[in-house]
C-alpha cells in the first residue's frame, strides 16, 4: 500500500521504517556495472515509488525519463554519503562529493531545465566580451602582497624641500635695558652662503640666535621686528617653536655632541627631540647620508657605536653638523664653526659648507676674513661704535664687499686696519 507524499517529507530525514524492495526484485546496479538480475541501466523499479522519495523535488522529468541512468548502487564505489538505512538504493544528495550527474541548480552549465519550482536560467560566469579564466586559474590575493618578515627594505628618499628665503625686517634686540641691535634688515637668499662679519660685540651672534628663536630663551631678552621664512613669521603666536627650529638648524661655536651617546645616536638625536618618527632601516641610511655630507663618514664608519665625546674637536664639530642635517633643515645657521679648529679641520668644514649650499640656505658668523671670502656669496658687515647698538653698515655681494666696498669703514675692516 502506497502512502501519499507529504509537505514534510525530505530525502535526508529519517523515516519511520526503511524501505525494502519486494521479494524477487533485483537491486539496481550502477550504469557501468549492471547487476546480474537486471541488465539495463534504465531500470525504474518499484524503489522509486517509496513514500519517502515521492516528494515533489524528486518528481523532476530528469529522474523519470529513459535518459536517466539511475542512481549509483550504494556499494563501495559510491562516493556520496549513504542514506540512513542500509537497504536504500536511492540517489545521493547532489552535493559536491556526488559523482553522478549534477543537480540542475544555478551552478549548472547545462541546458535550461523545468523544475517544480520554475525554470532556472542558464548562469553566466563572466560579462559579455570578457573571456572566462582558464581551468585551474587562481585569483591573486586582494591588495598588494606584503613582503616577508625581515625583508630588507631600501628607504625611498623624501623629495627635497624647495630652498628657503630667510628675511629679517627691522630687528631690534635688548638685554634688559641695554639695546644691542638697532633696526637690522637683511635678506638671506636661498641656496647661498651669507657671511656675517664685524668686530666682537657688534651683535652678530645675537642676530643669528634671533633667526633661530634662541634669543627669547634669555629671561631679560626682548625683541622687535619680524623674521620671515618664505614669507611666514617664525615668531607668530600660532607657530610652535619646535617647528621653527626644525626648519632652521643651528651649529654653535663650540662643538657640543652628547658625550655619552654613540656617534650613531648623536646623529639621530634630533629626530626624537623634534618628534620625527623614522623606521630603523631609514635611520641607518640617514646616518650614513648625514655623515657623508658632513665629511665624517670615512673616518667613523667602522665605529658608529663609539662615544661621540671620544672624537677630536674637528670631528665633533662635523658630527654636530651631521646632527643638524638629520632633521632636514631648510636653513642652517653656523656661529663661528671653525674658530677652535686647526687648519686641516677648517678646510674640511669649509668644503662641507660649499657642498651643503646647494641644499640649504646657510648663514655663517666668522671673524676670519679669508674664510668669509672663500665660502660666502653675499656678506653683511655689522658695527657698533661708541656704545651705540649694533647695525649693518653695508651688505651685498662678497666680491664687491671685499673688492670695492661702498663704505670706508667696510674697506678698513676687511683689509685688517681695525677689528
Amino acid at each position: 500500500m502506497t502512502t501519499a507524499p507529504t509537505e514534510e517529507s525530505h530525502p535526508h530525514e529519517p523515516q519511520p521504517a526503511p524501505f525494502a524492495p519486494p521479494d524477487g526484485a533485483a537491486r539496481h546496479a550502477a550504469p557501468d556495472e549492471p547487476g546480474p538480475d537486471e541488465p539495463g541501466p534504465q531500470y525504474a523499479g518499484p524503489q522509486y515509488t517509496s513514500p519517502q522519495y515521492a516528494s515533489p523535488q524528486y518528481a523532476s522529468p530528469q529522474y523519470a525519463g529513459p535518459q536517466h541512468p539511475g542512481p549509483p548502487h550504494p556499494g563501495p564505489q559510491h562516493s556520496g554519503p549513504p542514506h540512513p538505512g542500509p537497504q536504500h538504493p536511492g540517489p545521493p544528495h547532489p552535493g559536491p562529493q556526488h559523482s553522478g550527474p549534477p543537480y540542475p541548480g544555478p551552478w549548472s552549465s547545462g541546458p535550461q531545465e523545468t523544475l517544480p519550482f520554475g525554470p532556472v536560467p542558464p548562469p553566466q560566469f563572466q560579462p559579455p566580451g570578457h573571456p572566462a579564466p582558464p581551468l585551474g586559474y587562481t585569483a591573486p590575493p586582494l591588495g598588494y602582497p606584503a613582503p616577508p618578515l625581515g625583508y630588507p627594505m631600501r628607504p625611498v628618499a623624501a623629495p627635497a624641500a624647495p630652498l628657503a628665503t630667510l628675511d629679517a625686517r627691522a630687528i631690534s634686540a635688548w638685554f634688559g635695558s641695554r639695546k644691542v641691535l638697532d633696526r637690522v634688515s637683511l635678506t638671506m637668499q636661498p641656496g647661498r652662503v651669507t657671511a656675517l662679519i664685524g668686530p666682537s660685540g657688534c651683535g652678530k651672534s645675537t642676530f643669528l640666535r634671533i633667526l633661530n628663536r634662541m634669543h627669547e630663551l634669555v629671561p631679560s631678552a626682548q625683541l622687535a621686528g619680524e623674521v620671515l621664512l618664505d614669507g611666514a613669521d617664525i615668531y607668530d603666536t600660532g607657530r610652535r617653536i619646535t617647528d621653527a627650529r626644525r626648519q632652521i638648524g643651528m651649529v654653535f661655536q663650540k662643538p657640543n655632541p652628547f658625550p655619552t651617546m654613540s656617534i650613531y645616536d648623536n646623529v639621530v638625536a634630533g629626530l626624537k627631540l623634534t618628534g620625527l618618527k623614522v623606521r630603523r632601516s631609514e635611520k641607518d641610511a640617514l646616518v650614513e647620508e648625514c655623515l657623508i655630507k658632513a665629511g665624517l663618514w670615512r673616518e667613523v664608519s667602522d665605529r658608529l657605536r663609539s662615544p661621540g665625546g671620544a672624537l677630536s674637536g674637528g670631528q665633533q664639530q662635523r658630527l654636530c653638523i651631521a646632527r643638524s642635517l638629520a632633521i632636514r633643515p631648510r636653513v642652517l645657521l653656523m656661529d663661528e664653526p671653525c674658530s677652535a679648529l686647526d687648519p686641516t679641520s677648517t678646510r674640511v668644514i669649509e668644503e662641507t659648507i660649499a657642498e651643503l649650499a646647494a641644499e640649504v640656505t646657510i648663514v655663517i658668523v666668522t671673524h676670519n676674513m679669508q674664510q668669509a671670502h672663500r665660502v660666502s656669496q653675499q656678506c653683511a658687515f655689522f658695527l657698533a661704535e661708541h656704545g651705540t647698538p649694533g647695525a649693518i653698515v653695508e651688505s651685498g655681494e662678497t666680491e664687491q664687499m671685499f673688492g670695492s666696498p661702498v663704505d670706508r669703514r667696510t674697506s678698513d675692516y676687511v683689509n685688517g686696519r681695525f677689528g
